[in-house]
């Protein structure tokens, strides 16, 4: 055992040195900032301790962040749980143009998170956008709308622009988990006589539960620690109406230079992840269980 111990180290030196550049140290790095009051503003770096943290803690608008944040965790993972499931249920049947449609699913997927916004910031421009002249054309509005400099409708459209590049791979981790489910299973399910909707509720969703709650986990701390689509879309605004956590890290510390402050956020938006997580895989063990 000890002569292959050195061995195997050499084998993983290389492993652990990536891990070791690319978490370990950024990660220590950052939580030892955040127990200091470090801008690149003045030349004192000062330790003050959990006093970043009280004072973000004791802020309302950190609370505030937090809410926004929330609602669009929620809504964007509620809408990528329900569109993903639908379209994976779509591409199990047998149809013509079925492997076309799955290939298709990929394209949103593809596509990097700033070109996305990119892609959806032309889409809803004032000036020229083709969703205003869609909806002019079929007479839903009268004028053209200002979609991401307004309430509700850039919140709205944040989240449509994210679900839109997320669906695809929560499709596809479910259409998995459907064909792995048995076909004696289904087809006894038929003898017995019971419908669509029967066999969706009592069967299909039963037997996928271990495999939406891995999806619905990976989605959730995913759209925790969003910030491209806010970057390019809407820069926290208007006001701090699309202000979450990911882009309150982000103008903390490279717009105030405030890196003391922004890596405490950064740790509490880890903590509230961390927190996130350990929730999904209690509930995994008990239904294993």
């Amino acid at each position: 055992m000890k002569n292959n111990f050195w061995p195997a180290l050499g084998f993983l030196s290389p492993a652990l040195l990536v891990i070791l550049v690319t978490i370990v140290f950024p990660f220590g790095y950052a939580f030892f900032l955040s127990f200091h009051k470090w801008n690149l503003k003045y030349r004192d770096t000062p330790f003050v301790g959990f006093k970043n943290y009280s004072r973000i803690l004791g802020s309302e608008t950190f609370w505030e962040i937090v809410g926004t944040t929330a609602v669009f965790c929620v809504l964007s993972v509620f809408l990528i749980m329900t569109i993903g499931y639908l379209i994976a249920l779509l591409l199990n049947e047998e149809f013509w143009g079925r492997g076309m449609l799955r290939a298709l699913l990929l394209v949103p997927w593809a596509i990097p998170e700033v070109v996305n916004g990119i892609l959806w910031k032309w889409l809803l421009d004032p000036s020229f956008g083709i969703l205003n002249r869609i909806l002019m054309k079929i007479g839903l509005i009268e004028e053209y709308h200002s979609w991401l400099n307004s309430m509700p409708s850039a919140m709205f459209s944040v989240i449509v622009a994210y679900v839109w590049t997320h669906v695809p791979l929560a499709a596809l981790i479910i259409l998995a988990g459907l064909q792995s489910i048995s076909k004696e299973v289904k087809e006894a399910a038929l003898v017995d006589g019971a419908g669509i909707f029967d066999r969706l509720i009592l069967i299909t969703t039963p037997l996928l539960r271990p495999v939406l709650v891995v999806v619905l986990m990976f989605e959730t701390i995913f759209a925790l620690k969003v910030f491209d689509i806010i970057y390019v879309l809407t820069g926290g605004g208007p006001g701090r109406a699309t202000t979450v956590l990911g882009w309150q890290i982000y103008s903390r510390t490279f717009t105030n230079l405030a890196f003391g402050r922004g890596s405490a956020l950064a740790m509490l938006l880890g903590l509230l992840t961390l927190i996130v997580a350990v929730l999904y895989f209690k509930y995994l063990n008990k239904e294993e269980d």
